[in-house]
């Protein structure tokens, strides 16, 4: 009797557990019909966050360095310093040039006022050898007078011949003082114009002066800035990153010594295939899981669409018109925000693996997220 009754009651269990199986699976195939045409999912995505490269503006020996691999850094610390003595020397040498500019402007106003100066005596020996020839004139008429008539007299014999020859003296003196100063004006004249041509000059100078003293301000404004450009400091908060750098060593400008990851909040960049983005648009809210935090889920938002496949930024981008045609399904860059902040979002990693599923809502998005959607997309995103 209990073996028939064991029998019987295995003959009941095992029917209700393939009944409860085949219920259960239906629901679970129901439930993920209904959620896979409610949504779009892609494990074909990664966090991102801004990198930014640290580089040295200028080139020299490592004086000092502030930080380790993975230290946390502020907006503003020194990362490390450039050996700075041969810049320095090169502001002093700046500003001593500059020194020398300003004095070499001071001599030349000084050449100016002289020169002005020299011209107004200049002008005025002008006028003493113009007013000189005016008293040789009269001189001159006076002594042409007395030698005629003492000429006239002599030839009447009313006066002696040593009376006629002072007056005939007196009329050749008078005659070569007119033309001394007459030369003595001439002279004076061209003093006078070259004067002015020198004080003309002068000004010039000073406006080369002018210029020089400006293009010494900016040789020295220029060695100022290679000088600051020796202390590196970080360009917002984060964590050094792969550094490759130690004390001593001889860094050129432009060389990448060590990145710094940036704290501000990091964004997925989602691969979707191409034939998902039907009824994709920016606005659609977005389950975020990710791989290092299996469990927890995060909210985001789309927020742009690239203008450009995956493929075509690879560096060998496909072109479809030349060999034998395979047909590829393509990828699709979308910009995805977190919308909520929460603590556990320090302890993701630019890079992590993460999975999306976009929930395909029907509502218009916000305008600025279609804007950002529309114009931004392509420079926003990033991708494989």
């Amino acid at each position: 009797m209990d073996n028939t009754e064991k029998k019987s009651w295995k003959r009941f269990i095992l029917p209700s557990f393939i009944a409860l199986l085949a219920i259960g699976g239906s629901i679970y195939g129901v439930k993920s019909w209904m959620y896979s045409r409610s949504h779009e999912t892609t494990d074909n995505a990664q966090l991102e966050g801004n990198i930014n490269p640290i580089i040295p503006k200028v080139s020299g020996y490592i004086a000092e360095l502030k930080v380790e691999d993975n230290q946390h850094v502020k907006k503003g610390d020194t990362l490390f310093t450039i050996d700075d003595r041969e810049l320095r020397n090169k502001v002093a040498l700046a500003e001593a040039a500059l020194v020398n500019a300003e004095a070499n402007l001071e001599v030349m106003h000084s050449n100016v006022s002289s020169a002005d100066a020299n011209k107004d005596i200049y002008a005025a020996n002008v006028d003493a050898a113009n007013a000189a020839i005016k008293s040789a004139d009269v001189r001159i008429w006076k002594a042409n007078q007395d030698y005629e008539r003492y000429s006239q007299l002599l030839n009447e014999n009313a006066t002696t011949q040593h009376q006629f020859d002072v007056a005939k003296a007196e009329k050749d003196a008078a005659d070569a003082q007119l033309i001394l100063l007459q030369k003595q004006f001439v002279t004076a004249v061209k003093q006078t114009q070259a004067s002015g041509k020198q004080t003309t000059s002068t000004e010039k100078q000073i406006s080369v002066a002018r210029s020089v003293i400006e293009q010494r301000k900016a040789d020295l404004a220029f060695a100022q800035l290679q000088l600051s450009y020796t202390v590196v400091t970080a360009p917002h908060d984060g964590v050094v990153s792969k550094k490759s750098l130690q004390l001593g060593q001889f860094v050129n400008a432009g060389q990448m010594l060590f990145s710094i990851v940036s704290d501000d909040a990091l964004w997925v960049v989602a691969n979707f295939k191409e034939t998902q983005l039907g009824e994709m648009k920016a606005g659609q809210l977005v389950e975020i899981e990710v791989d290092a935090m299996e469990g927890h889920v995060f909210k985001g938002i789309i927020t742009s669409f690239s203008r450009a496949t995956g493929a075509k930024f690879s560096l060998l981008p496909p072109d479809n018109a030349t060999g034998n045609f395979v047909k590829v399904v393509q990828r699709i860059p979308v910009k995805i925000e977190f919308t909520e902040k929460s603590l556990l979002q320090t302890q993701l990693s630019a890079g992590m693996s993460v999975k999306v599923a976009v929930s395909l809502d029907k509502t218009a998005a916000p305008a600025h997220i279609q804007t950002a959607g529309l114009n931004n997309g392509a420079d926003d995103v990033a991708t494989d």
